[in-house]
């Protein structure tokens, strides 16, 4: 059951996103589902971490060269391509913040599910989790001032940030340890963990209806800006992966571990930063639709780069 719902989860995603959208136009009251994002992606998240054994996540952290790449790839190489895309826009301050955020802020959940697809190296990508998340809290406002005033890297809080990282990342990561010494010690723990284990694509899934159902009856106003966006997106998903494999290449990574640098780079955290971008001020509509947009155009490239990415490297035999 397992391997299907992974080899099926895009297509378990599309549909999701069209009940979702058919819901939040035929249905009222779906932006109250607002208040369920967070939850449901502190289980999505609880139960990605439960399927790599944390035990050695600490083999990720003596990966100098590995995180080298990762962290140049991500906060150097992606925030000069993500600025000259986003100077495609149209001229509107809150759009190209949104454009920012979302493509400045490297993906901390369901890339390891689509590295794993890809044939890269998912366990590296999960012990550096918790680095990236720690780095772009630290760099997103300043690279939002320096590329769009203080004025708008005033509007980025630091406190939803650490929030974000204690509920979505540490409390989970906690829990799936914790999980995963009852299940080394206990039949019914495995059992448990056994039944867990089938939960990420549905997890996910849970977590697009509820964002795209949220999402929905607020997007016809800010139509033209999402228009703005998409073709910045499509460039960014085509262009993205080969930066990080490059770079990759650069630090002599194996393959495996190059393809999960190239995932990590076209991967960007969408579906976390959506309540950052909901905390700034006069957000609605413009944030919601212009992140949500990127998200549906990553999915279609995630279909892309499981396909392609595992011919990088192919000939080293990894």
């Amino acid at each position: 059951m397992r391997e299907i719902l992974e080899r099926k989860q895009v297509s378990i995603y599309f549909a999701t996103v069209a009940l979702a959208a058919i819901t939040g136009v035929s249905v009222s009251g779906t932006g109250e589902l607002e208040s369920a994002i967070n939850p449901a992606l502190a289980f999505m998240l609880f139960v990605t971490f439960l399927q790599v054994p944390l035990p050695e996540i600490g083999r990720g952290f003596r990966e100098i060269r590995f995180l080298g790449a990762l962290l140049v790839s991500n906060f150097i190489a992606v925030p000069i391509l993500a600025v000259l895309l986003s100077q495609l826009a149209i001229d509107d301050a809150l759009l190209r913040l949104g454009i920012l955020m979302v493509l400045l802020t490297p993906c901390i959940d369901y890339v390891i599910t689509f590295a794993h697809l890809g044939r890269a190296d998912a366990r590296l990508l999960l012990s550096s989790t918790p680095i990236l998340l720690l780095v772009q809290m630290a760099l997103l406002p300043v690279y939002l001032g320096l590329f769009l005033g203080d004025e708008a890297a005033n509007l980025v809080r630091v406190g939803p940030f650490v929030h974000a990282f204690v509920w979505l990342i540490a409390l989970p990561l906690i829990c799936a340890g914790a999980v995963q010494l009852w299940a080394a010690r206990h039949t019914t723990g495995q059992r448990v963990s056994d039944v867990l284990g089938l939960l990420p694509v549905p997890a996910t899934a849970i977590v697009l209806f509820l964002v795209v159902a949220a999402t929905v009856p607020v997007l016809g106003a800010a139509s033209r800006h999402a228009l703005s966006a998409l073709p910045i997106y499509i460039a960014f998903a085509f262009i993205a992966p080969f930066i990080g494999w490059a770079i990759a290449r650069v630090f002599g990574l194996r393959p495996d571990a190059g393809r999960a640098v190239s995932f990590s780079t076209a991967t960007r955290n969408s579906l976390v930063v959506l309540p950052l971008a909901l905390a700034v001020p006069g957000a609605i509509p413009v944030l919601p639709a212009v992140i949500v947009t990127q998200t549906l155009v990553e999915l279609v490239a995630e279909l892309i780069y499981i396909r392609i990415l595992p011919q990088l490297g192919r000939t080293q035999g990894v």
